[in-house]
């Protein structure tokens, strides 16, 4: 199976590009770019297409997403010219006012904010308009290298002490891009093998947490495996932040669709984060040695 990732440095492409190295039934192709033409796609000759997701798009410039959307449409007329299939990763930001319960697939997002509608428009046009298609909501992705990776710009700014702000009203389910990568690959294999189960599905992390939790949470294990390999650091703070006065808004995506289908269970964060921090921990401590060596 060869897969076409478009956005190179992001960090679920550089998840999936892991993932496929590791695996002898997957060819990727990587894009630098957004944005790719049906001319291009007819030399590649893909069997799908996969679009990353734009992270947080609520605190983006309306302009950049609707450059996205754009480009979503533009890659959406290539795939159809080509029968290509298109994946498209959204972040649960779509659903900008969440819900109190589990949000199913079946409930299309409707925010309030005009690019947010915007790419709420992209998919609106991906399920009326080309069958085979898989458009894949997300939870917040944490990883620790690429655009969009979040985790590392949480344990870079607690290593050097500066305070990390972090809602404490806002609940949703943390995603390890790692996770998201070996599951596409699992969703797409299935397909080509005949599957046929196109649409809409929810992928993300085991327990609703908010966003004060998560980081105070990744704080903690931080320093446990420092302490565990002998550093003493002084963390930054973790600071609580409050936007919403009434109620916690709640983004909690409802996953079991994806398991009844592909057999995908949602990765534990906590799990993920911990074995994140040993590969952080592992590099740091090969950088210092190799600092040492070229040093002496």
């Amino acid at each position: 199976m060869k897969l076409l990732i478009l956005d190179a440095g992001h960090c679920l492409s550089l998840a999936l590009a892991r993932e496929a190295s590791r695996r002898t039934d997957t060819e990727l192709v990587i894009e630098q770019g957004a944005l790719i033409s049906s001319a291009r796609l007819e030399s590649i000759a893909p069997d799908a297409v996969i679009i990353p997701p734009l992270a947080h798009p609520l605190s983006m410039a309306p302009a950049d997403v609707t450059a996205h959307a754009d480009a979503v449409d533009g890659c959406l007329k290539a795939c159809q010219a080509q029968n290509v299939a298109l994946v498209w990763c959204v972040s649960d930001q779509l659903y900008e006012e969440g819900l109190e319960v589990p949000i199913d697939e079946p409930v299309v997002p409707a925010p309030r904010d005009d690019s947010l509608r915007r790419l709420v428009q992209t998919g609106d046009r991906i399920r009326a308009g080309f069958q085979r298609h898989l458009i894949v909501r997300l939870g917040p992705l944490f990883a620790l290298e690429g655009s969009h990776a979040w985790l590392n710009e949480i344990i870079d700014s607690l290593v050097v002490g500066k305070a990390v702000r972090a809602a404490e009203d806002v609940i949703f389910c943390p995603t390890s891009a790692d996770a998201v990568a070996m599951a596409l690959i699992g969703m797409l294999q299935q397909q080509a093998c005949g599957a046929n189960a196109w649409g809409a599905y929810h992928l993300a992390g085991t327990e609703p947490v908010s966003d004060f939790t998560f980081t105070s949470m990744i704080r903690t294990q931080l320093l446990t495996h420092l302490e565990g390999r002998g550093e003493q650091i002084t963390l930054g703070e973790v600071q609580p932040l409050t936007h919403h006065h009434d109620a916690k808004l709640r983004r909690v995506l409802n996953c079991r669709r994806v398991l009844d289908v592909f057999g995908v269970h949602q990765k534990p964060w906590r799990l993920e984060v911990g074995r994140m921090l040993d590969t952080w921990c592992l590099t740091r401590e090969n950088n210092r040695v190799s600092d040492k060596g070229a040093s002496a």
